[in-house]
């Protein structure tokens, strides 16, 4: 029970260290973000590969194999923190509630395609760090996933 509470409590703080690098990450994007929620949408893309990036490279599998608890910590809690995709809810909901029904799709198009392409860039990253110094025999074996 002890173990539990302990990850609970790494956990939680984590996603208050990711939430407050993502409001560091919004204030900074400000200047940028009159038209676009720009801070929201790379906040987003980065949260997106920093995800995959780290699950793919911590996985039992993973170059760097790391416990359960490191990865929940990261995973859940920092990018759980630092992501915003109620943000993104709402900044659109607002966009289309003012009117701006293009600025609204385009805020949806970009941060769905964004963060595919970065999701997808952080794994394949991952994997090829994974394999990369492994003789081709070793690299054959591994799973992909």
């Amino acid at each position: 029970m002890e173990t539990r509470l302990a990850t609970t409590v790494m956990i939680g703080l984590g996603g208050a260290f990711g939430t407050l690098l993502r409001y560091w990450g919004g204030l900074a994007a400000l200047r940028w973000s009159q038209w676009l929620p720009w801070g929201t949408i790379l906040i987003n893309v980065s949260g997106s590969f920093a995800i995959a990036f780290f699950g793919t490279l911590t996985a039992s599998n993973g170059r760097f194999a790391a416990s359960e608890t490191v990865r929940l910590v990261f995973m859940v809690g920092i990018c759980g923190g630092f992501t915003t995709f109620s943000s993104f809810s709402l900044q659109t909901l607002d966009l289309l509630r003012q009117g701006a029904v293009l600025r609204a799709m385009l805020n949806i198009v970009l941060s769905l395609a964004l963060c595919m392409a970065s999701v997808t860039a952080g794994y394949l990253t991952a994997q090829a760090l994974n394999t990369a110094g492994q003789p081709a025999s070793a690299q054959a074996e591994r799973p992909s996933r």
